[in-house]
């Protein structure tokens, strides 16, 4: 008994009924895409937010070393994670998963630092919000006309 338990434990199974025995392995399931692809989506989305891995494990409550065996695809992610990351990156858990390709978004910015200014941005009331935008309006205005000047 001890060892039909050891076999289904190992995913085997013994038929006993049989003249022969046979030890049959029940037929694996391949799934769509693998660890690595999927820890390839999550850098690719990561840097295209400006994020480090220090930034996503902090915000997944992990260290920075956990996030990049993930995108290496050396340690599988769980579901929660991955849920958890769709969040921080602002995407998806389809395109995490690869069932449906990452969609382009025009004007993300690669500056991490500008990412950031982004968000402290967001974070203010809004009227700070409303003074500082009219103030950058004002600024690019004043740009523009220094640049058409110059042609």
């Amino acid at each position: 008994m001890l060892c039909l338990l050891f076999l289904r434990t190992q995913g085997l199974s013994l038929d006993l009924d049989s003249e022969e025995v046979h030890l049959a392995r029940p037929p694996s399931y391949r799934t769509p895409i693998d660890d690595k692809t999927v820890g390839q989506l999550v850098r690719q989305l990561r840097k295209k937010r400006g994020l480090s891995q220090a930034d996503v494990g902090e915000a997944l409550g992990v260290h920075q070393s956990l996030v990049s065996e993930y995108e290496r695809g050396t340690v599988r992610v769980p579901a929660t994670v991955l849920a958890a990351l769709a969040g921080i990156l602002r995407t998806r858990l389809d395109d995490l998963v690869g069932l449906k390709p990452v969609e382009e978004t025009n004007g993300t910015s690669q500056d991490r630092r500008f990412v950031r200014r982004l968000e402290r941005i967001e974070r203010l009331p809004k009227r700070a919000k409303q003074a500082l935008i009219k103030t950058i309006d004002t600024y690019l205005a004043g740009a523009e006309k220094t640049q058409t000047a110059r042609r």
